[in-house]
C-alpha cells in the first residue's frame, strides 16, 4: 500500500484539529434546549449504528464477545463518564473554559500511569510538565482570574476533574487490552457502548421529562446535528486512519491545538470571555501539554 499523500495527511489533521476543537462549542448549544446525557447518548448510538453498518457492508467481521467486552468498557469511560460529564458540566461552564479544564488532562494521565501496577516513574520533564499545568490551571481558575458573572459553579468544575479522570482511566485501558479490535472497529463499538450508558445515566437521572421535542430550537438541532455527522462520523474515522498512517507523537498534538480553537469560537460565537488571565492561562496550559506530549514519546524508566 503507497503511504497517503502530504494532501490527505495535511485535510486530515486540520479535521481533528478544528472540528475536536469545535465540538465543545457544539455542545454548548446543543445543552441549551436538549438534556446533556440523553443528547449524548442519541448521537453516540446513532453514529454507532451508521458506522457498523458500513463496516459490515465493506465486509468486516462481527465483534468477538472479547472486543465487545473491552470497547464497552473503555466506551463506558471515555463517553459515559467522559464526553456525556462534559455536556452535563457545558450547560453551566462556557465551551472555551472547559476545554481548557480538559486540555490539562494529561497531567491525570501522569499520575495514572505512574500509579497502575507496574507503572513507569515520570521522568523530571514529566514533572516540569506536570507542575506547570497545575500552575496553568492555578492562573485561569484562580482568586480574580474570571469575572464573577462568568464564573463556573463548583459542581461543573468537579464534573470536569470526574471526566477527565474517566477519560484517562479508558484511554490506559485501552492501551494495554488485548482484544485486537481495529482502531475503527474499536471505536465504532466504544461508540455504540458508550453511547448506551449516557441514556441509561440520563434516564436514570430523570433527564427523560424533559426531553420536549417541541421546545429544542433550531441553533440546538443544527449543533446536534454538527456533532453527529463532524464530531462523530468524520472526525473519529480520521482520527484512526491517522493513528495508522501517522505518528502517536504528531496524532496527539490535537490536544494541545483543540483548546486555541475552542476559546477563539466560544468568544467569537457565543461571546464567551477572553481575559488576560484566560490567555495566559491557555498559554502555560498548552506548552504543559506540549511538554507531556513529546516525554511521553520517549522509553520511561521502571518504576
Amino acid at each position: 500500500m503507497s503511504p497517503p499523500s502530504r494532501t490527505a495527511l495535511v485535510l486530515a489533521f486540520a479535521a481533528i484539529y478544528l472540528i475536536w476543537g469545535s465540538t465543545y462549542l457544539g455542545i454548548r448549544v446543543a445543552v441549551e434546549t436538549m438534556p446533556p446525557f440523553i443528547m449524548s447518548g442519541v448521537r453516540f448510538v446513532f453514529a454507532g449504528v451508521v458506522l457498523l453498518a458500513f463496516l459490515k457492508l465493506r465486509g468486516a467481521p462481527w465483534p468477538t464477545g472479547a472486543q465487545w467486552r473491552d470497547q464497552a468498557i473503555i466506551g463506558a469511560c471515555l463517553l459515559g463518564g467522559g464526553n456525556g460529564v462534559v455536556a452535563w458540566a457545558e450547560q453551566s461552564v462556557p465551551s472555551g473554559l472547559t476545554t481548557l479544564i480538559l486540555g490539562a488532562s494529561p497531567l491525570v494521565m501522569v499520575l495514572m500511569e505512574w500509579l497502575r501496577p507496574g507503572g513507569t516513574r515520570p521522568t523530571l520533564m514529566l514533572w516540569v510538565g506536570f507542575g506547570t499545568g497545575i500552575l496553568g490551571l492555578a492562573v485561569l481558575l484562580g482568586p480574580g482570574a474570571l469575572p464573577e458573572d462568568v464564573r463556573p459553579p463548583a459542581a461543573g468544575l468537579i464534573a470536569l476533574f470526574f471526566a477527565s479522570i474517566s477519560w484517562w482511566g479508558g484511554s490506559l485501558f485501552a492501551k494495554y487490552t488485548r482484544s485486537g479490535a481495529a482502531p475503527m472497529l474499536a471505536a465504532t463499538l466504544q461508540m455504540l457502548c458508550g453511547g448506551a450508558v449516557m441514556l441509561l445515566i440520563g434516564l436514570a437521572i430523570g433527564e427523560a421529562p424533559r426531553v420536549n421535542l417541541g421546545a429544542i430550537t433550531a441553533r440546538s438541532w443544527l449543533a446536534w446535528a454538527y456533532l453527529v455527522v463532524a464530531g462523530s462520523l468524520i472526525a473519529f474515522p480520521v482520527y484512526a486512519w491517522l493513528l495508522k498512517n501517522s505518528t502517536p507523537a504528531k496524532v496527539s498534538t490535537y490536544s494541545y491545538v483543540n483548546p486555541i480553537v475552542a476559546v477563539v469560537l466560544g468568544w467569537a460565537i457565543l461571546d464567551e470571555p477572553l481575559t488576560v488571565h484566560i490567555a495566559i492561562a491557555a498559554v502555560i496550559i498548552v506548552g504543559a501539554v506540549a511538554i507531556i506530549t513529546v516525554q511521553k514519546t520517549r522509553v520511561p524508566k521502571p518504576a
